[in-house]
């Protein structure tokens, strides 16, 4: 009988920090105004969530044995993010668009080519590392590479110029006004051919 107690009391406070857990999230995204709600409901989602995180101890002093033992609990059983680790807020990503400069004076503007989901991937991959900083010394190199590719598909092309940036979704409030995505150029890099290359 006593066993049987020891069951409901966890289960009733497992479901408690589940339950915890997800309405801080859920809170949250509504006070920073991640969602179509009204803003009159911002300050009130925010005392919500202060409330949600005091539940949970985060409130309490660092060394708080309590507050070690709900976050060591909640990790351990894989409840530490509730709805906003799956919520529908789509990051950034990074583009590379490169503008072909015909011999005619004709521009045309081009995106790397992939053949198939596996190569679509890695390019998304390799794309969001040429934003990293640290990949700064190979980023030319690189960059040239996928240029030259679309050169060898068009011999005629005088220039390109590759442009590197984020695409940045809107916002909620710029969605309701017909806006759509914001490109924003990071870096940009400008490539010819030599005529004794070309030949």
């Amino acid at each position: 009988m006593i066993s049987k107690r020891i069951y409901v009391a966890w289960v009733g406070i497992h479901f408690f920090l589940i339950t915890a857990v997800c309405f801080a999230g859920l809170f949250s995204l509504v006070a920073e105004r991640a969602t179509i709600l009204p803003s009159a409901l911002d300050t009130y989602a925010r005392k919500a969530e202060l409330l949600a995180a005091s539940l949970l101890g985060k409130h309490a002093a660092s060394t708080s044995p309590v507050r070690r033992s709900i976050a060591t609990y909640l990790h351990a059983a894989g409840i530490q993010s509730g709805y906003t680790f799956f919520a529908p807020n789509i990051p950034g990503y990074h583009k590379l668009i490169f503008e072909l400069n015909y011999q005619d004076g004709r521009v045309e503007y081009e995106s790397p080519h992939f053949s198939g989901k596996a190569a679509a991937l890695r390019l998304d991959s390799l794309l969001a590392r040429l934003g990293d900083n640290r990949y700064e010394p190979l980023r030319e190199v690189v960059v040239k590479m996928l240029a030259l590719s679309i050169w060898r598909e068009r011999p005629d092309v005088k220039k390109i110029r590759a442009t590197f940036g984020l695409v940045s979704p809107p916002s909620i409030s710029e969605f309701e006004q017909g806006k759509g995505d914001s490109f924003q150029p990071l870096f940009s890099y400008d490539f010819s051919l030599r005529n004794d290359e070309k030949r």
